[in-house]
């Protein structure tokens, strides 16, 4: 690949895009809605959510210096990540937090993208992670669904044209920002019923002696803040 079109690409994923109608921003919104609401189809988009979910453990698990051994994603949705290190401590600590604010960060940062323009830039990005988590995927559904999505990202980037993008771009936001709220209420219904007693606030619990609600509480702040400042940047507020 010669200087020019390496400049062209340069250029094209780093460069800025026009701002998207603001109709357009409202309904990729109601869209994300409507995907993440009625239990039947939340059922099939919440894998998306667990992708970001695990991949938020991995990624911490990296960064604090542990040793990451592989990735789990099942059909129903439920997902592992392995890593090997100090069994407790600041990292260990961060890597149980990771999993439940990941996709709620992961929108903040794809809003703050897209409200520099830098619509491309993030499905780029995007599509980085997704091919980075591939390479830690344990299990052939998991490798399905995150080649999938990575597909998705990597075509929609690469072939089609620019209102195209932004409009998956900003569903996918979106939809990270709200699909990041549901879950911390979910796993706040099992714990009610008894269930789920071996859950990321309960790792926390048992790690920093804070009781399991102090954590939920946090992976609600989190993902309502992500939202209200995400949905602004977005909406252009």
């Amino acid at each position: 690949m010669d200087s020019t079109h390496l400049g062209d690409l340069w250029d094209r994923v780093f460069g800025t895009q026009p701002d998207p109608d603001q109709w357009l921003v409202i309904v990729t919104a109601l869209v994300a809605l409507l995907a993440v609401t009625p239990r039947p189809l939340w059922r099939l988009t919440r894998n998306a959510v667990t992708i970001a979910h695990e991949g938020g453990h991995g990624l911490v698990a990296l960064l604090t210096g542990r040793s990451l051994d592989g990735i789990r994603l099942h059909s129903d949705t439920s997902g592992l990540t392995v890593s090997r290190g100090k069994p407790t401590g600041i990292g260990m600590i961060l890597t149980a937090a990771a999993g439940y604010t990941a996709p709620s960060l992961l929108g903040l940062g794809g809003a703050w993208l897209l409200a520099a323009n830098h619509i491309t830039l993030f499905l780029w990005v995007a599509t980085a992670l997704l091919i980075a988590m591939l390479m830690m995927i344990r299990n052939a559904y998991g490798a399905l669904t995150v080649i999938l999505t990575g597909a998705a990202f990597l075509l929609i980037s690469w072939l089609t044209t620019p209102d195209v993008q932004a409009a998956f771009a900003y569903a996918a936001v979106w939809f990270l920002l709200l699909g990041g709220v549901r879950p911390a209420f979910e796993l706040q219904s099992k714990r009610r019923h008894g269930g789920a007693p071996d859950s990321d606030a309960d790792q926390l619990s048992r790690l920093t002696h804070v009781p399991p609600l102090m954590w939920l509480l946090l992976f609600h702040v989190v993902s309502i803040c992500a939202l209200l400042g995400g949905g602004r940047w977005l909406l252009g507020l």
